[in-house]
């Protein structure tokens, strides 16, 4: 069982960092403030693209890695 565990911990880390690197900076600093942003089709689509799978990926990843995290910890004890 501590085994199984520390695999998906292992894997769930992995996959946060993955998806955390992958996805795209939500600040357009300086750089939006003068030039101005202007929403499209897509931009408003955003529930279906990369960016929303990516971010779902993440939510879930951390939480396996959190629940597996606990379960590990209760196990020692």
């Amino acid at each position: 069982m501590r085994t199984a565990l520390e695999i998906i911990i292992v894997i769930s880390a992995i996959l946060v960092i993955i998806s955390i690197s992958l996805q795209e900076s939500k600040a357009s600093g300086l750089g939006g403030l003068v030039s101005g942003t202007s929403e499209t089709f897509y931009s408003k689509n955003k529930t279906k693209t990369k960016e929303a799978f990516l971010m779902k990926l993440t939510i879930v990843s951390a939480i396996v890695f959190a629940v597996a995290t606990i379960l590990i910890n209760r196990i020692l004890l």
